[in-house]
Parts: C-alpha cells; sequence; structure tokens
C-alpha cells in the first residue's frame, strides 16, 4: 500500500500544478469563436480565407465552414476560448482523476520515502519501463523454474527456487568463499534455513479491499464515461477527454499485474527475513564439524547488499521498489546461476560417488542409478574442487544461457513496447481525426509522451547494462570507470527526463480540459498543416461520422493491447516445475 505522505505530497503538486496552468489561461486574451466566425462569414474581414472542412478555398465568404489559420488569428486573436469550470471539473474527474488515485495501488517498500516517490514518476513517465520491469519479472519466474526442475528430487531445491524467486526484488549477494554456498546446500543442518526463509517470504501484497474499490472505480467511471461521450460528441468536442482516458489505460494491467505477481518489496522485511535465516545458518569445517557460520565470521552464503556511498551506480539495484527489476535483472540472473550451480553438483553428488581426484572428468563418468539420498561431503576442500570443475565444464553450456538471457530482454521489450505504443497510439488515433484533422497540440503531446517514455526505458536499460559491465570484476581499468560514469549519467538524465514526461502527460490532460488548447493555433492543427492550415469552426455529418470511428477505433485498440498484456501475465504466472522421473 502507499504510505500516507505520497498522497499528501502528490495531492499539493497536483493542486498547485492545477493552479499554474488554469491561471494562465483564466487571465489570457479569451475568444469567443463563435461570436468570431460570425463575423467572419459576415465579411467584416474580408471576403479572402474561407476553406470547406477539407482545406479547400472557396470564394464565398459567407458559405465557409472553415478559415485559414492567417484569418483565424487576425479575426480572433490567439488566445484561448475562456475557462469553464463546469466542463472542466466534469472532464477532470470523469477521464483523469480514477487513473491518478489508481497510481497509489502499485507497489512501492522503500525504506526511503524520496525512493517511492521517484519509483511512482518512473512508472508514470515511462510506462514502458514499468512494463519491461513486470515482463522481466514473470519471464524470470519461469526460467527459475525450469532451471531447478531437474533438482526437484533434491532437498531443499524447491525451497530455494521459491526463495530466490521472491528476491527479484531484492539486490542478492552471493558468497562462495569458504564453502559458505556448498554448506548451504549440502549440509541437512541447513534445511531449516531454506525451509523458514521460505516461509518468512511467502507473504502477499495482492487484493485488498482498497485495491478492488479503486480498480472498481477506475474501470466503472471509464466505462460510464465512454459510453456517455458517444451520446453527443459535438459537445465540448475539443475538451473531450477520449484522448486522455485511451492514454492512461497502460496503467490497468500494469496494476492489475503486480497484485496477481504480489512481488517482496518491503525493504525492511526483507532484510530482516534474511538476517533471521543466517542466524541458523550452519558452515561444514576443515574438521568435518558442522558449526554456526555465525560463529566463524560475519560472511554468509545469501544475503543483501546495502546501500554504499562508495557504489553509486548501484543506486537503482539496491532500491527494492519492483520499478527497479530493470537494474537488478543481470545480478539476479549471475546469482541463481550460481546457486543453481551448486544444486547442480549436489545432483551428481546423488549419482556419483566422491572421488579423493579433484580433477577427474566427471562429467564423462558414467551416470549409473543410485542411492539418490545426497552424500554428506566429506571436507569442503574437496567439495569445492568439485565445484569449480563444474563452473569449468558449464562454461561449454554458456553461450546458450546467453542466448535466453537476451531472448528474455527482447520478449519484455516488445511486451512493454507493445503495451505503451498501442494505447498510446490509441489516443493519438482518438485526436488526429478530431477536425482539424492532422497533427496538432493534442496529438503532439501524446506523441511526445509516448518518445520520452519510450528513451527514458532505453536509456535506463542501457545504463544497467554498463553497470553490470562496470561491477563485473573488481578490477578498475579505463573501460569499467567510463561505464559505471556514463551509466549514472544516463539513469540520471533518464529520471530527470521522466519527472517532465509525468508533468507533460497530466499537464496535457489539464490543458485539454481547461480550453488551453482551443485556439486558432492547436485547433487548426498546425504542426502538421504547416502554412496550409486551417480551422474547422462548422463540423458536418462526414466529420462527426469519422470522430467516432475513430474513437471507437482507438477504444477497440488500446483495449486489446492492455488484454493481451494481461494475457500474458496469466498465461505466465505461477509456472508449475516440469515433472522430473527422478523425483519419485
Amino acid at each position: 500500500m502507499i504510505p500516507k505522505f505520497i498522497f499528501t505530497s502528490v495531492s499539493v503538486v497536483y493542486a498547485s500544478f492545477l493552479a499554474l496552468l488554469v491561471l494562465p489561461s483564466a487571465i489570457a486574451t479569451e475568444v469567443n469563436f463563435t461570436a468570431c466566425f460570425a463575423q467572419i462569414r459576415n465579411g467584416d474581414h474580408g471576403n479572402i480565407g474561407g476553406t470547406d472542412n477539407q482545406g479547400h478555398h472557396i470564394s464565398n465568404i459567407g458559405e465557409a465552414t472553415a478559415v485559414i489559420y492567417e484569418l483565424c488569428v487576425t479575426a480572433c486573436g490567439a488566445g484561448p476560448e475562456p475557462f469553464d469550470w463546469s466542463v472542466f471539473s466534469q472532464q477532470f474527474s470523469s477521464w483523469l482523476l480514477p487513473w491518478l488515485a489508481l497510481v497509489s495501488q502499485l507497489p512501492f517498500g522503500a525504506n526511503d520515502k524520496f525512493d517511492n516517490l521517484e519509483s511512482m514518476l518512473l512508472t508514470v513517465g515511462s510506462p514502458v519501463l514499468a512494463a519491461y520491469s513486470l515482463a522481466l519479472t514473470l519471464l524470470n519466474g519461469r526460467w527459475i523454474t525450469r532451471l531447478f526442475s531437474p533438482h526437484t528430487h533434491i532437498p531443499k531445491a524447491m525451497n530455494a527456487l521459491h526463495v530466490l524467486n521472491s528476491l527479484q526484488q531484492s539486490p542478492l549477494i552471493i558468497n562462495t568463499d569458504d564453502s559458505l554456498l556448498i554448506s548451504l546446500v549440502f549440509l541437512d543442518e541447513n534445511e531449516p534455513w531454506w525451509a523458514e526463509l521460505d516461509a518468512w517470504l511467502d507473504y502477499t501484497h495482492t487484493w485488498s479491499i482498497a485495491a478492488v474499490t479503486s480498480i472498481s472505480w477506475v474501470v466503472i467511471a471509464y466505462l460510464f464515461t465512454l459510453i456517455d461521450s458517444f451520446h453527443d460528441i459535438t459537445i465540448s468536442i475539443n475538451a473531450n477527454g477520449q484522448g486522455v482516458g485511451l492514454i492512461w489505460l497502460w496503467l490497468l494491467p500494469i496494476v492489475l499485474g503486480w497484485l496477481q505477481i504480489s512481488p517482496k518489496c518491503d525493504s525492511a522485511r526483507l532484510y530482516r527475513a534474511v538476517n533471521r535465516a543466517n542466524k541458523v545458518a550452519y558452515v561444514k569445517t576443515p574438521s568435518g564439524a558442522a558449526v554456526l557460520a555465525s560463529s566463524i565470521s560475519r560472511q554468509r552464503a545469501i544475503s543483501l547488499a546495502v546501500a554504499s556511498l562508495d557504489q553509486p551506480v548501484r543506486r537503482d539495484e539496491l532500491c527494492t521498489a519492483p520499478i527497479y527489476n530493470y537494474a537488478r535483472f543481470f545480478p539476479w540472473v549471475q546469482a541463481v546461476e550460481e546457486v543453481e550451480r551448486v544444486f547442480r553438483l549436489a545432483d551428481k553428488q546423488t549419482r556419483i560417488p566422491l572421488s579423493d581426484d579433484s580433477e577427474v572428468g566427471w562429467e564423462d563418468q558414467e551416470k549409473t542409478a543410485g542411492d539418490l539420498r545426497i552424500r554428506r561431503m566429506y571436507t569442503p576442500s574437496q567439495v569445492e574442487a568439485r565445484h569449480l570443475a563444474l563452473k569449468r565444464t558449464v562454461l561449454r553450456k554458456q553461450n546458450h544461457r546467453d542466448q535466453d538471457v537476451w531472448s528474455r530482454i527482447f520478449l519484455a521489450s516488445i511486451l512493454a513496447l507493445s503495451l505503451q505504443w498501442g494505447t498510446t497510439g490509441a489516443a493519438i488515433v482518438a485526436v488526429w481525426f478530431t477536425p482539424t484533422s492532422g497533427l496538432g497540440c493534442r496529438s503532439g503531446s501524446y506523441i511526445l509522451y509516448g518518445g520520452l517514455s519510450t528513451v527514458i526505458w532505453m536509456m535506463l536499460v542501457l545504463s544497467s547494462i554498463l553497470s553490470r559491465y562496470s561491477t563485473a570484476t573488481t578490477k578498475s581499468t579505463f573501460l569499467t570507470r567510463t561505464a559505471a560514469q556514463l551509466s549514472i549519467f544516463l539513469r540520471r538524465c533518464g529520471k530527470v527526463l521522466a519527472v517532465f514526461n509525468t508533468i507533460l502527460v497530466i499537464a496535457s490532460g489539464i490543458f485539454q480540459f481547461s480550453k488551453f488548447y482551443d485556439r486558432c493555433y492547436c485547433n487548426s492543427s498546425v504542426l502538421g498543416w504547416g502554412y496550409k492550415a486551417f480551422f474547422v469552426m462548422q463540423f458536418n455529418q462526414e466529420d462527426m461520422d469519422q470522430v467516432e470511428r475513430a474513437w471507437i477505433g482507438g477504444v477497440a485498440l488500446a483495449a486489446g493491447t492492455a488484454a493481451l498484456f494481461a494475457g500474458f501475465i496469466t498465461l505466465f504466472l505461477n509456472p508449475s516445475p516440469p515433472s522430473n522421473p527422478r523425483s519419485s
């Protein structure tokens, strides 16, 4: 649940922002287009400049249904129509306010209040990034299930699968020094460690009365408003929020998706769970005795990183809000593979007797069926040697693993871009074909919003790749330092753009509802038509049919895109591990 401070701060920002946007519109030179158009048709401003609704010039100004942009500015002025509070309040509360309220149902969880606010701004400022992180989380869950499926007969393997999957929102650290990880997997004394950590992480941030109420309010309000907008589309057609409602439709599958996944993102709870589990972690000493790891050192096999000023390049990795899963993707995958490698060693131990020769080519030995019980290791050094041998053998399969990583990135990218541009494209269509058709202030703002959202996603994903490259080795070189600095630069620029884009999408709706866009420049679609721009002042039946078709098409495109993304979530959610014949 979003903290109360978010409600307070966002409400203040919205109220202040609303005042700043509406006030200039209210005090600016206002235009009465009805009276102005009547004067133009009476010939008060000459007989030149009249057109039909397709922009074709006509000789009789009295029969004109549109005028060229220059005549509009000369006769009417460059200001907007008067601010109408009744229109603004109705459109704002119907089309935009429910979506702003739904933002509160996004998962947060960071201890730092600024990080929670930042994650909200990132989500609204870049729906591509939000959908990308969500899709990656689902694909990772499917991948780790298949990765651990051959080891389901091993005690602790299913617990490990659940634990690692639950820690996708955490800065996971795997320590293989001093046989810590090997002891965690091999020792029977560590079975409670896996079981208890799995239980402590088995909490949900999912459906609640508040969440269901918020989602129901948004859906019902949108449906009612959508149906009402088709009754008489000529009423406040340029102030209508059809495009605004469509451009925010991406938020619904994102909120529903996170509620179904129930990400473990409460940072205080995550750190507490891992620390509690590590108090009962055992490690085997060279003498063969299993002792508590806490009695030997402060090092643990599995732990969570703590924020440090020495590593600003990893800042996003350390924040547990799910929007930052894009930044944790590469280190999390590496951590999971490291743990799975030890389970694979345990799997081989069930079938191949331990040899004193650590250099034996055990991957070539006959895999005889035998006792499936994991053999207790003789010494940590002996099994450590086996672990190193296993690392050498899996290098042959690394290319396949890398391809799987990039295939998940590619699929998540396609899904995220489809959701963004399916809803944004629908909003563009809805306003593009509203006379005067073409690229104007409204459609231009939607294109800018979608474009910036995509650029933000590209910058932050590239930042995560550079961050991974710069921290993959402890050796500092010119390339690693340059990559780290570039990663920080891209991350900061992306977040600044996200704040701007959040303001842009909210401002676009407010401008539309307050009639700030109802001026000669915007209603003439000058951005698209250039010097041929014209302002349609009187709609005919053909125009109304065109608008209705555009609105229906936009709704179908946005709803279909959102439904497909929601279907992907349902399809990939909670995959079951394939049956393992050896598990019986």
